[in-house]
């Protein structure tokens, strides 16, 4: 197993608590922009994730005002004028790996938004399990605004399925910005905190969730990834696999022993 508070990133903050693991890019003077260098080390930290036994749950949080200004436009933008198109599809790979290793993480993500969300920014607040923002959250997938496609990093896969497709196609065709009420109303944020109230907020999130049966919200996030490629039945016979598998664990029958004493049950994670 790994412990993920041996750990020293070199180009984000990361402190593990409790279970909780929490995760800052750490430029705030530049709004918190993603390098080539950090894409790489996030990547290589959810990765890691999976083998953790001590965390349970990732808050992905703000710095200085800001969640993330997506690709510096610097050391990212620039350079990838100049590449050739196998150079570019290794980029454009690895980032994508970045989301994959979010979803394959095995751990509840709760991101903690507060200012500026965009680019890539929107993408990893995207793929975060829950998504908890701030009045002052201005969040946009603005690939088109440079010149590109909204499809970046699984963009026109999973943002449908959370806010429709509608709302969507309009948001990746004209890259425009939408603010927290906007976020809120359509599905993106789950709740909305004033600033000064986001991190205790996604804390007390994260504590609930690392109290848990948290070997069972890891089967969770598996099933409601996993299922997006299944039709009805196949669904259904996942779900009950996966259920018949927690049914074998100590958390189902500590749950059964505490409610037949009218008590609190107290999960272990297995």
């Amino acid at each position: 197993m790994t412990r993920m508070s041996e750990l020293q990133p070199q180009h984000f903050e990361m402190q593990v608590k409790d279970q909780i693991a929490v995760i800052r890019l750490n430029r705030p003077d530049r709004k918190n922009p993603l390098t080539f260098d950090s894409y790489a080390e996030l990547r290589d930290t959810f990765r890691a994730m999976v083998y953790a036994d001590d965390v349970d749950v990732v808050v992905f949080g703000s710095n200085g005002g800001n969640f993330c200004s997506g690709g510096d436009v610097h050391d990212i933008i620039g350079p990838l004028v100049k590449m050739d198109m196998k150079e570019l599809l290794a980029f454009t790979r690895m980032t994508g790996d970045l989301v994959k290793a979010m979803i394959g993480c095995g751990k509840p993500i709760i991101a903690a938004v507060d200012g500026i969300c965009v680019g890539a920014g929107a993408i990893v607040a995207m793929a975060s399990d829950l998504r908890l923002a701030t009045p002052d959250a201005k969040c946009a997938f603005l690939f088109t605004r440079v010149g590109l496609a909204g499809c970046d990093m699984g963009a026109c896969a999973m943002l449908p399925r959370i806010i429709g497709q509608g709302r969507a196609a309009e948001l990746l065709y004209t890259g425009r910005s939408f603010g927290a009420q906007e976020g809120q109303i359509s599905g993106f944020w789950n709740a909305i905190h004033e600033a000064e109230e986001l991190d205790a907020a996604a804390l007390k999130m994260a504590s609930r969730l690392a109290a848990g049966p948290t070997f069972a919200h890891g089967i969770t996030k598996t099933q409601l990834n996993q299922e997006w490629n299944m039709g009805l039945e196949q669904a259904i016979e996942a779900e009950a696999q996966a259920q018949a598998i927690c049914m074998q664990t100590g958390d189902f029958e500590r749950a059964y022993h505490a409610f037949v004493g009218k008590e609190k049950p107290e999960f272990e994670g297995n």
